[in-house]
């Protein structure tokens, strides 16, 4: 999924992106903390899933042909006049690779696709992706260690909010699950600027009660929704 399709799909315009761009860059003018921002289109490629997946599917309808062997064979016969018994082993390892590839295709669409992956995955390929973002992104490394990254993977319909060693030892855990919550609401709700707003706002106030600004107040991270593209996961 491309930037443009992901912003689409997000229901977010020009204009909304930047109403909240400048969101961010007001609310970091009163704190020394720094909000990011990021959205991606799915946290993991989940081949594997997929894969798997449609290898059983064949296998289990591989497995439903084998009361016919009689007339599978006869059927050989007839078209190669004198069927070997290795014919018929052929005839289901072709019909086991034909289906394996058309059910991995089918797999990846989107609405199937969710419905095969374990939801346990889908959480941990989120957590990873979201750190893994977290320190590409240098939230991890601000002069205070008083970043905060809100980040959403929109296949999975999950985010997180990753805050680094100075919040976290300053605000309780259940302040960033409410926040959270409130975002993820929002999200179901459609309503996708709006839940960025809110979360800048709130961040905000945490961060501003706790790290104040300075008098040198220098901005080190971008303050733009990111937009992330698939990419092949390691």
């Amino acid at each position: 999924m491309n930037r443009k399709t992901l912003i689409k799909k997000l229901n977010l315009t020009q204009k909304d992106l930047e109403e909240i761009k400048l969101a961010v860059t007001e609310a970091e003018k009163s704190t020394s903390g720094e909000i990011a921002l990021a959205v991606a289109p799915e946290s993991e490629s989940y081949a594997f899933w997929e894969l798997l997946a449609a290898v059983s599917v064949s296998v289990f309808l591989v497995l439903c042909l084998f009361p016919l062997n009689q007339q599978i064979y006869s059927w050989l016969g007839r078209i190669f006049w004198q069927a070997e018994p290795w014919y018929l082993c052929g005839f289901y390892l072709g019909i086991a690779s034909l289906m394996t590839i058309v059910l991995y295709f089918l797999f990846n669409i989107p609405y199937i696709d969710s419905l095969i992956i374990p939801q346990s995955a889908k959480n941990s390929a989120v957590t990873k992706r979201a750190m893994r973002y977290f320190t590409e992104s240098g939230v991890y490394c601000t002069s205070e260690h008083s970043g905060v990254l809100i980040f959403v993977s929109y296949f999975e319909k999950q985010l997180r909010i990753i805050a680094d060693k100075g919040l976290t030892e300053k605000i309780s855990k259940d302040l960033w699950n409410l926040l959270s919550d409130e975002l993820s609401d929002c999200f179901a709700k459609g309503n996708v600027k709006e839940g960025f707003l809110n979360a800048v706002e709130k961040c905000s106030k945490l961060l501003t009660e706790n790290f104040p600004a300075k008098n040198e107040n220098p901005n080190e991270l971008g303050d733009s929704l990111v937009i992330l593209e698939d990419e092949k996961w390691a």
